[in-house]
């Protein structure tokens, strides 16, 4: 791949994560139904949805999600390298915990800390406040999408290799996530890597995801998938959709509380997070597109900024920045007083720094080997 095509994906991967979160932010948990009434079909930015504000979700504002891509994104960058439980650990508490950052929603700067919700939280509390060991860190957390959510740059620095993407993914987020939880991360940054491939298709994403997938997460994305392929539009698809992953879905219903004496938000080998087989649904029923695929994911609801999120990150790695509407890049870019250039550039540097590492370590291997090979034939 050249460079050009790598850094228009990495662009596109960190954009259309954004773009897609920002759409679905204000419809955050209300029904499709609910959605319709309100905005009808969202295919735009939108504003609050209790109506215009300079503050809350809405207008191109978005969540704590892409906050913590940025974040994760500036750990690769500030390590100069790939991350591990350890490193990890190390670098996200002061990130979250310490930096004001432009938090859109407030209006003003804040840590992060103060936005994050409580699973995400729980990144402070275990690994700072009580000091626990980092791949001990996810154990008791609530399991929930919160891992997933910003898992697209552990894809990007592992571009085009799905498997070590996954395996990066189970290494640093058990720092922050367990069971079904931190499987839906690895699997969601293995598809954003092989979304970097030149050759890559949906085809591709999906086989990777189903290959590489385990227990609930696997059986989830595999129903799911199957009826995405028989939907003809995402319009159509979101209440089948929603039926097809309700067996599967690890979280409350709605009208539950966390805590109720059930098996909701806990460990189990059945159960998948809903957002990242819901995006890959969308992915699939838009048949690569962009724009259909967080169309359909944010007129979904429930927690559709996720879910847009996740598919816009990974259709944005697969067709690129310059399949992206530059209007929607200014208004991420002046809604949330950020510019994800610079960072794209970085992460684009560091990534060609790591793949260039990992080829004349391929080729030292190879040259062990020979050398290994002709002393055992002498």
């Amino acid at each position: 791949m050249n460079n050009t095509l790598l850094f228009d994906k990495i662009r596109g991967c960190l954009y259309g994560g954004a773009i897609g979160d920002a759409l679905g932010a204000p419809a955050e948990w209300h029904y499709p139904d609910e959605i319709r009434e309100r905005y009808g079909y969202i295919t735009d930015f939108v504003e609050n949805w209790d109506g215009p504000t300079d503050i809350g979700k809405g207008d191109g504002r978005y969540t704590d999600d892409s906050h913590m891509v940025q974040l994760l994104s500036r750990a690769y960058i500030e390590h100069g390298g790939h991350l591990d439980a350890y490193e990890f650990a190390r670098r996200i508490i002061p990130l979250i915990a310490d930096e004001p950052r432009w938090i859109p929603e407030f209006g003003r700067k804040a840590p992060l800390l103060e936005r994050l919700f409580y699973p995400e939280k729980w990144l402070f509390m275990r690994l700072h406040l009580a000091n626990a060991e980092p791949r001990q860190g996810g154990q008791g957390n609530m399991v929930n999408c919160g891992a997933a959510m910003y898992a697209a740059p552990v894809g990007i620095v592992n571009s085009g290799d799905p498997s070590k993407a996954y395996h990066e993914a189970i290494d640093i987020f058990s720092a922050h996530q367990e069971s079904y939880g931190l499987e839906g991360a690895a699997i969601m940054a293995a598809c954003t890597a092989e979304a970097f491939r030149c050759e890559a298709s949906v085809d591709s994403i999906i086989d990777v995801a189903t290959s590489l997938a385990k227990d609930g997460t696997r059986t989830a994305i595999t129903a799911v998938v199957e009826a995405a392929r028989n939907q003809s539009d995402w319009k159509s698809a979101i209440e089948p959709l929603r039926e097809i992953i309700r067996p599967f879905d690890g979280s409350a219903e709605f009208g539950k509380m966390r805590g109720d004496g059930t098996n909701n938000w806990r460990p189990s080998r059945e159960h998948s997070i809903e957002e990242l087989p819901i995006a890959l649904a969308f992915i699939v029923i838009s048949d690569g597109k962009f724009e259909e695929s967080i169309f359909g994911a944010a007129n979904y609801g429930r927690d559709n900024d996720s879910i847009a999120g996740m598919a816009g990150g990974i259709m944005g790695a697969l067709n690129g920045a310059h399949k992206i509407r530059n209007d929607w890049i200014d208004t991420i870019n002046r809604s949330n007083r950020i510019d994800l250039d610079p960072i794209s550039e970085k992460m684009h540097s560091l990534t060609l720094k790591l793949q260039k590492l990992q080829l004349t370590e391929s080729k030292k291997r190879d040259q062990d080997f020979s050398n290994l090979s002709k002393k055992l034939f002498e």
